[in-house]
């Protein structure tokens, strides 16, 4: 097993693509094949300098229920996909898109 630098879940060895934010480990080792880690470091707190921790990808839609056909109309609402950060330190969090380093 192999941890995805992107999402930190783990991935079966055999997989060039992790299944829960589709990272591509082959893009990785094309651009620094001695690397199999994310070559920007971690991602660090603006106010404190502090390394970040990751919490998740979460989705987030816009929108609301409407009346009866309230799960109808969830099918066309806009869904947004995003990275979760938290700084340890001060409690800052942090939203990027997915796929970034």
């Amino acid at each position: 097993m192999k941890l995805c630098p992107h999402c930190h879940s783990e991935v079966e060895d055999s997989f060039d693509v992790c299944r829960n934010c589709q990272y591509n480990f082959a893009d990785d080792e094309k651009h620094n094949p001695d690397s199999q880690s994310d070559s920007s470091g971690p991602k660090l707190c603006l106010r404190c300098d502090v390394p970040m921790e990751y919490q998740g990808n979460f989705r987030f839609h816009e929108g609301s229920k409407i009346g009866v056909l309230g799960n109808l109309f969830e099918l066309f609402t806009n869904r947004e996909s995003f990275d979760l950060y938290h700084c340890p330190d001060c409690g800052k969090v942090e939203f990027f898109l997915p796929g970034f380093k």
